[in-house]
């Protein structure tokens, strides 16, 4: 029956990692791939992660599954960790949590449950979004719309093109969001912005999808989740995908999560009985390890502590490495602005160079980065920033 199968084209961006690899050149970058390196060029195994499954792999006495809703503590931790303690939404019963395969996992589990709950509905995501937001949702058999995000001129948020998109929507609209450090292009939402997107959501009944991918490594924890915690307490429901690959090094261990918020705790516990019936049909129960980490953290107070530390290191090179490059840019691009770089938050930056530019920055100069030149800041390092920003002056 196979006979009848098509060759589907290569991920792109594992398309890309591929080519990286095969390239032999000791000058290559790769600033495709979406993944924390250090300044050796590794993505390392946190320390607070590593003392965590030491102890764990002591005291482990079974593989036995863990049920469908996942690990429960973990559950419970992340959401202490991405609403606070103390936030209404935990004392209210309306929060339902459920572990998944990654924060790919929690994308589609939620997308799965909207088409179950509102088929007529459309998803918006902006523009641009992640590519994988496109087959992860419309996978699930949801029409997919978009709104104005970027702009291209002020390398920003197109935020007044973004409200009056989002006063057209109809009522029952899901809109995605990213929640911080949007990716492909670094340009967040303020915490101002956040509260004017509230009341158009409230006003025009949409139904908020936040991704919360890179937690912590925007402008620090508290921050990051402002615009999460703050639609969690003013509105009756909203969905968030969580992952841990990023501010924990997690990445081969998919640990994510989805929580869902009801009107009322029997809202909320419905929609969960439909995630479990979900799960049960798809990948059924959740990987163990990474959650089983990520609880042993967070509930630790010292290994909490650590694993701050670390994640305010990481996001501290990111700071460092983007001030640095609009330095090196400065010198090497004199004619052209790039201090939109420093300003951005997050992994990725556009640079908004042609596709012809980024495919001989490929082919001359061994620097990889996605078509639509997205760079991850967390690919350089300082000494081969000149180097980058020298190559990008050359076929500019």
């Amino acid at each position: 029956m196979f006979e009848r199968l098509e060759q589907f084209p290569d991920d792109a961006i594992l398309g890309l990692m591929a080519a990286y690899q095969a390239d032999r050149d000791p000058r290559k970058v790769d600033l495709g791939v979406g993944v924390y390196r250090d300044e050796r060029g590794q993505t390392p195994v946190l320390q607070a992660v590593r003392q965590a499954e030491r102890a764990l792999l002591e005291r482990q006495t079974t593989k036995s599954y863990v049920g469908l809703i996942g690990n429960p503590g973990f559950n419970h931790a992340l959401e202490q960790l991405v609403f606070g303690a103390g936030h209404p939404v935990l004392a209210s019963g309306r929060l339902r949590t459920v572990q998944t395969p990654g924060g790919c996992g929690a994308l589609r589990l939620g997308a799965e449950l909207l088409r179950f709950a509102a088929a007529e509905a459309s998803v918006y995501v902006s523009t641009p979004t992640w590519a994988n937001h496109v087959p992860l949702l419309s996978g699930a058999g949801i029409p997919l719309e978009r709104y104005p995000y970027y702009d291209p001129a002020t390398k920003g948020v197109r935020f007044s093109a973004l409200l009056e998109a989002f006063e057209q929507l109809p009522p029952r609209s899901i809109v995605l969001l990213h929640g911080c450090c949007h990716n492909p292009t670094g340009a967040d939402l303020s915490q101002s912005q956040w509260r004017e997107l509230l009341g158009v959501v409230s006003r025009r009944a949409l139904l908020p999808y936040i991704d919360l991918a890179y937690l912590g490594l925007g402008a620090g924890v508290e921050p990051d989740a402002f615009g999460v915690r703050l639609f969690a307490e003013q509105l009756p429901e909203v969905l968030v995908a969580v992952s841990c690959s990023k501010n924990f090094g997690l990445y081969r261990e998919r640990t994510g999560a989805l929580h869902v918020i009801g009107e009322s705790p029997a809202v909320a516990q419905a929609a969960l009985s439909q995630l479990l019936r979900i799960a049960r049909t798809t990948y059924s129960m959740p990987p163990d390890h990474g959650a089983a980490i990520v609880h042993e953290v967070l509930s630790n107070d010292g290994l909490r502590s650590a694993w701050l530390t670390e994640l305010d290191g990481m996001r501290g090179r990111i700071t460092g490495l983007r001030r640095q490059l609009v330095a090196s840019f400065a010198r090497s691009c004199p004619g052209r602005d790039f201090s939109f770089i420093e300003a951005q938050r997050g992994m990725f930056s556009y640079l908004d160079i042609t596709r012809e530019q980024v495919r001989a920055l490929r082919e001359r100069h061994h620097l990889y980065m996605t078509e639509d030149s997205r760079i991850n800041i967390a690919g350089l390092r300082s000494e081969n920033l000149d180097y980058f920003a020298d190559c990008v002056a050359r076929v500019l």
